[in-house]
């Protein structure tokens, strides 16, 4: 044991992190340019959009489980495709990352997107009047000035990664050593009489990593405000 945790709670701690790692790596581009579309974007399908966005919060996780299975599983179309570059998601690590990243994705969209809105547009405009292209206008004015609202989307998909449940088990179900995470083995602890102890040393680390990354957030949001002066 490493502090308290046996190797099979290390196994549950370290698939996570590299889950909710990558569930934020892949999702976090992404959801700039969407949370863009949404807060100074003019299109046709806009609120469709937001809702779609917005849908992983609202519907039950298993829901969004069974849907990923649907379209990721190796039957599905989508699955069918990955498969073909050798990527599968189902019953995979990659599927619980995939299923974290979905998950984190509205609540990255709403923090950046409520940080683009806090941005003066004139700041832009007078910008674009200089003859800056849209793409170095946000390059270069809007991007710097939205680094704090990135930087705690980043943390807040991250943390809801780390936390997700439903979908998970319900996509990749709960393996040891490919597949549990720490929520996961949580359940799974709490199931066996006598496995009490682990449960509580894995809720332990789980709210130590969730308090670390809040803490991180504030300081990084803080060195960002600091940096562009506000």
């Amino acid at each position: 044991m490493i502090f308290g945790l046996g190797s099979a709670e290390w196994g549950a701690v370290a698939l996570s992190l590299k889950v909710s790692l990558w569930a934020t790596l892949i999702s976090l581009p992404v959801a700039i340019l969407i949370a863009y579309a949404l807060a100074r974007g003019r299109f046709i399908g806009q609120q469709a959009l937001n809702i779609a966005v917005h849908l992983p919060l609202l519907m039950p996780p298993v829901v969004t489980g069974y849907l990923l299975l649907v379209l990721f599983g190796t039957q599905g179309p989508l699955g069918r495709f990955f498969g073909l570059f050798g990527v599968e998601f189902a019953f995979r690590w990659t599927g619980a990352a995939l299923a974290g990243a979905i998950m984190g994705f509205p609540l990255m969209v709403r923090a950046i997107r409520l940080a683009i809105e806090a941005v003066d547009p004139k700041l832009e405009e007078a910008a674009a009047t200089l003859g800056a292209s849209r793409a170095r206008v946000f390059l270069t004015i809007t991007l710097p000035l939205i680094a704090p609202g990135i930087a705690a989307g980043a943390i807040l998909g991250f943390a809801k990664a780390m936390g997700e449940f439903g979908a998970t088990i319900t996509f990749v179900s709960n393996i040891p050593g490919q597949t549990q995470t720490v929520p996961t083995a949580i359940y799974t602890f709490l199931q066996v009489p006598g496995q009490e102890g682990a449960a509580i040393r894995l809720i332990v680390v789980s709210v130590a990593l969730s308090a670390a990354a809040l803490i991180a957030s504030e300081l990084l949001a803080a060195r960002m405000r600091k940096r562009i002066g506000r």
